[in-house]
């Protein structure tokens, strides 16, 4: 939809507190725009592709940071919470994702690739290698982790063969996920690294 310059905002910037995403209800952190009438989105400009529709969480109060004690995330999870018109004092104490990467066997090797899994915080560009069991609560959305603000999936992973082959395939495979999964500078969470457990 076009709007005229004179009817928008842009270039403004959130730190987490002011909105959630209309169709997740988890927080928002970036930029945003906003229109004449009241309306707010995320992305620097209208133009951007990925925008989508930003709404104000009702107003949290009396409720103390230390009944959730879930490392730098209290806030976000508050505003969650508040978006579900949840009481935070209702529910269980969750589980975030942690690093944990999976290390191949010697049976992988002997297949030669094993699953790396991941998970990428939804409105942040922050990747943590995690495994199997970690991936499977995130991707069943199960209550025991914090499945509202993550993203999980896996990397099948070559780690045997001829060295460049196995760089290479590697390479591909982290660049069509980039590709296809939008996962900005994953390449650079990785450090790069495509003979990572190669022998």
């Amino acid at each position: 939809m076009y709007y005229p310059k004179s009817q928008i905002k842009t270039n403004l910037y959130t730190n987490g507190e002011d909105f959630i995403m209309e169709q997740t209800k988890t927080p928002y952190r970036g930029y945003y725009w906003e229109t004449s009438t009241g309306e707010y989105f995320s992305g620097q400009t209208p133009n951007d592709p990925y925008s989508v529709r930003l709404i104000k969480p009702v107003d949290v109060t009396t409720i103390s940071p230390d009944t959730v004690s879930l490392a730098g995330e209290t806030k976000e999870i508050l505003g969650y919470l508040n978006a579900q018109n949840k009481d935070i004092n209702q529910v269980k104490k969750v589980a975030l994702p942690y690093f944990n990467p999976t290390q191949p066997t010697q049976e992988d090797y002997n297949i030669g690739e094993f699953r790396r899994y991941f998970c990428k915080k939804l409105n942040e560009i922050i990747y943590i290698e995690i495994n199997k069991e970690q991936y499977e609560l995130l991707k069943n959305r199960d209550p025991q982790i914090l499945f509202q603000l993550y993203v999980p999936f896996y990397l099948p992973w070559s780690i045997t063969g001829d060295e460049e082959q196995v760089a290479t395939t590697n390479k591909n495979i982290v660049e069509l996920n980039i590709s296809r999964k939008k996962l900005p500078k994953f390449g650079d969470y990785l450090r790069f690294d495509y003979l990572k457990y190669y022998k």
